[in-house]
């Protein structure tokens, strides 16, 4: 497994590629937002499997890198930082990090979760997508017309319910937390906005015929689930 370990300290970078390394992975280090980027874009080189992001970079916040890193590919992203609080975390994961770890970090739990982001990510390209096109079992999601289709047929949706299901599309598989649903879907905060999704999920289910497509997670949110081929 290939991993890009973006730390700005190169003694913590060396402990934790040494540790990584003797595990069968392969480190890429980099120690500011511009070179991670540098290195994922770079044409020659191999895709990395998992990214290890701290947030205490140099020359940008770890969140604008995060995000940037999520606009560019789908790679799962690992925060791994001292910031311990609630509110770091639930930023973190807002930005489209798939999993948070606080430093100082117990070396199996780290390499369990690498491996748990892994399979979710390997999961995920169950799905297939063609151009503009999510193709998610029967259901066909056209991302430029906002057109969606059912075993050929049309089916009308509201701008919501697309941007939903778009949401979810994009990476199936993924539990998208009921916070970070309303916050991009939305644009608004969670308080008070529960009854407002439980009511698109529904329709969605309803209007899509196939109502095991969008499952819930108790408690925490909602994933795309692909039918099994």
């Amino acid at each position: 497994m290939r991993l890009l370990l973006v730390e700005d300290e190169n003694h913590v970078a060396a402990a934790v590629s040494a540790i990584l390394t003797r595990h069968g992975f392969t480190v890429v280090h980099a120690s500011s937002g511009w070179a991670a980027m540098e290195a994922l874009m770079a044409p020659d080189s191999d895709p990395f499997d998992v990214i290890l992001l701290d947030l205490g970079l140099p020359d940008q916040d770890g969140y604008e890198v995060c995000g940037r890193i999520r606009r560019w590919t789908g790679t799962p992203v690992i925060m791994v930082t001292a910031r311990a609080d609630i509110r770091s975390r639930v930023h973190g994961l807002d930005r489209g990090a798939d999993d948070y770890v606080v430093k100082p970090f117990n070396t199996r739990e780290l390499i369990a979760r690498i491996h748990a982001v892994s399979r979710r990510a390997a999961a995920a390209e169950g799905g297939d997508v063609r151009g503009n096109d999510l193709l998610l079992g029967p259901v066909r999601v056209d991302l430029t017309s906002r057109q969606v289709r059912v075993d050929g047929s049309v089916v009308h949706l509201t701008r919501k319910e697309f941007d939903l299901l778009a949401l979810l599309g994009q990476r199936p598989g993924v539990v998208f937390r009921r916070e970070q649903i309303i916050s991009e879907v939305w644009e608004s905060r969670w308080e008070g906005a529960e009854r407002t999704l439980q009511v698109h999920v529904a329709s969605l289910r309803a209007k899509l015929r196939t109502p095991e497509l969008i499952g819930v997670v108790r408690g925490v949110g909602y994933r795309l689930v692909l039918p099994e081929r």
